[in-house]
């Protein structure tokens, strides 16, 4: 049996995004609405905490330092001496970031969803290091979980309202093929983010749902962790060997959260996780 542990005791709005960074041995994470981007040093406890100027959707490691954020007005480049420069700048009135991911290739695959979650008002899009932009999915609601089988040809995606987590056949010309993986049951809550796991398998965080969940590469059920928050909203693999299940979580809009609402959690050993691509860029 998983005991979660709470790995950083925090109330971020809308906890999202952990990300393994192997360089620094830390996880950052995200308060997408508090824009704030935060790591934490597992071996250590040493936690920090950075703001941006927009509300921040994805922060990944970049190859050469530093990160790629996913903001409201578009996706930029932070250098590890503060530096920042927009990658691509594109403000559309009433959308912003809300996810990304880096494929195998070191391309940043970032969602955007409109904030009044306007069916069809966001898109994602693939960006590469020297800013090209192409758009993979147009009229997506509130996109969300993005990740890779081990083998980099299968790519799983998660539209939340949907409720379902999609598989596509994946090469480097793109996607295609687009089929579901499983179906979220009425009343288990929405799809958020996803990590893959070493076996394959998929995990995904459900909102509102207070769990989460592991699908083998058939689309069986095969685990279902419960936490103490009902929004739950991404989880990701990190630790030494990436065996520990970092899971955020979210306080926005519950008129009584949990006090473990915002917080950061922790699933020890948990399973194996792969290590991630850094940005190239």
């Amino acid at each position: 049996m998983t005991v979660y542990e709470v790995a950083v005791r925090a109330e971020a709005a809308l906890g999202e995004g952990p990300t393994w960074d192997a360089a620094s041995g830390r996880l950052i994470w995200l308060d997408i609405l508090g824009m704030r981007v935060h790591t934490y040093d597992p071996g250590t406890g040493r936690r920090t905490v950075g703001t941006t100027e927009q509300h921040v959707g994805a922060a990944k490691p970049r190859a050469g330092g530093g990160l790629v954020l996913g903001l409201r007005d578009g996706v930029g480049l932070l250098d590890p001496d503060g530096g920042f420069r927009w990658l691509h700048h594109e403000p559309v009135a009433g959308r912003r970031a809300n996810d990304a991911a880096v494929a195998p290739d070191g391309s940043l695959w970032a969602g955007t969803m409109r904030y009044d979650e306007a069916p069809g008002g966001g898109t994602l899009s693939r960006l590469t290091g020297d800013g090209t932009v192409r758009t993979v999915l147009p009229d997506v609601t509130v996109g969300n979980g993005t990740g890779w089988s081990p083998d980099g040809r299968l790519m799983y995606y998660v539209d939340s309202p949907t409720r379902r987590v999609d598989v596509f056949d994946h090469d480097e010309d793109g996607v295609r093929n687009r089929r579901p993986l499983t179906e979220i049951e009425e009343g288990a809550g929405f799809p958020d983010g996803l990590t893959v796991d070493a076996d394959g398998c998929v995990w995904v965080a459900l909102w509102d749902g207070g769990a989460v969940r592991r699908y083998t590469p058939a689309g069986a059920l095969d685990r279902v962790i419960t936490l103490p928050t009902r929004r739950t909203t991404a989880c990701a693999f990190g630790g030494p060997g990436l065996t520990d299940l970092y899971v955020t979580t979210a306080r926005t809009g519950l008129s009584a959260p949990h006090p473990l609402a915002g917080a950061l959690l922790v699933l020890p050993g948990a399973g194996r996780g792969l290590p991630q691509p850094a940005f190239q860029g």
